[in-house]
């Protein structure tokens, strides 16, 4: 009798120890989206934590409007984030309905998209610190990477949406029309990221008032969001 891990056992039995695409099974999507739903809830815990804060000290001194006031500068970069980031998520919820299946590439390219995701906060802390303490330059400077991150996102959104449908890891039920219908809507986002970037070098403000457009563009119902649900009660048997 062989001995086990010998020359003879091996062949008697090719496929152990043997990598093979054939017996890999495919992938759903369970882990990726709630993996994606952690970081960003976790991203937005973190923006609150670093942006949201209360100095006492300062309020005995000038008193408490004054002091909210001081700060309006880290309320705006929280509000303003907090729906842009809200916006992503509801988007990335909607994009993984489609997608049924997952392979290497795709989990790639989700997970750059989560990197930029969770640089957020970052990004948000040096917009408010420089818009409350820093020349005009230098919000310009903070804007402008403001706006690179967004738009770095926004980019790989698309790739993923690409990707997926390039390598058909969507429902077959996904009609190319739809696809097409939810490519052109995503465009949206990295068109006027873009143009906030540019506009960031300008004025900080000009830049940042962009964001009205995506978050209005995105939370408008369109191409590849959720029905509504009176319209699935309509068509119930």
């Amino acid at each position: 009798m062989p001995e086990r891990g010998s020359h003879a056992s091996r062949e008697a039995s090719p496929k152990a120890g043997r990598w093979n695409l054939r017996n890999e099974t495919a992938r759903d999507t369970d882990r990726i989206e709630a993996f994606s739903d952690a970081v960003i809830a976790i991203m937005l815990t973190l923006l609150a934590l670093e942006l949201l804060r209360f100095d006492i000290t300062r309020v005995k001194q000038i008193g408490l409007m004054p002091a909210l006031g001081e700060n309006w500068p880290s309320y705006f970069a929280f509000g303003l984030t907090f729906l842009v980031i809200g916006q992503i998520w509801i988007t990335h919820h909607n994009l993984w309905r489609y997608i049924e299946r997952v392979d290497q590439g795709i989990a790639i390219l989700n997970l750059l998209l989560l990197g930029f995701v969770a640089i957020t906060p970052f990004a948000a802390q040096v917009l408010a610190q420089s818009l409350a303490q820093l020349p005009i330059g230098e919000q310009r400077h903070a804007a402008a990477f403001y706006s690179a991150v967004m738009l770095g996102q926004a980019i790989a959104f698309n790739l993923v949406l690409w990707w997926s449908h390039w390598q058909k890891l969507c429902y077959e039920e996904v009609e190319d029309a739809l696809h097409r219908a939810i490519l052109r809507r995503y465009l949206i986002g990295p068109a006027v990221y873009a143009a906030a970037l540019a506009l960031s070098f300008v004025s900080p403000i000009a830049g940042l008032a962009c964001y009205a457009g995506v978050i209005l563009a995105y939370l408008w119902p369109g191409a590849g969001d959720l029905p509504a649900g009176r319209n699935r009660a309509e068509t119930a048997p």
